[in-house]
């Protein structure tokens, strides 16, 4: 089994800063991708970022030029800086990744951390 776990969430004033991590634990895999998404109240899961073992990065258009992703192949871990934030980024991040295990590919969701953006 492969777990993720985040970390760095929290409040922070609009114009603020915060770093995401999560870190990828487990036996025997390769990860693929990995990446953040997001979910405010009432509204649907959306992707923030997602970046592959080849550093190929996607981003929403909501954060391009104000969030940066980036991964530690050797850690198995992803992170997302996230600068300028707005109030509109207030939601829980959840971080994604797509494993090889066993020949087989798995998608991986961790529990979530909350950002919330005050105006």
């Amino acid at each position: 089994q492969v777990q993720l776990v985040e970390s760095g969430g929290g409040l922070v004033q609009s114009g603020g800063s915060l770093r995401l991590s999560c870190a990828a634990s487990g036996k025997s895999f390769s990860i693929n991708v990995m990446g953040w998404y997001r979910q405010a109240p009432g509204k649907q899961r959306e992707l923030v970022s997602v970046i592959t073992t080849g550093d190929h990065t996607n981003y929403s258009d909501s954060v391009k030029g104000r969030f940066t992703i980036s991964m530690d192949n050797a850690k198995n871990t992803v992170s997302l800086q996230m600068n300028s934030l707005k109030p509109e980024d207030t939601a829980v991040y959840y971080c994604n990744a797509d494993i090889t295990r066993d020949g087989y590919t798995y998608r991986y969701w961790g529990q979530g951390t909350q950002v919330t953006v005050s105006s």
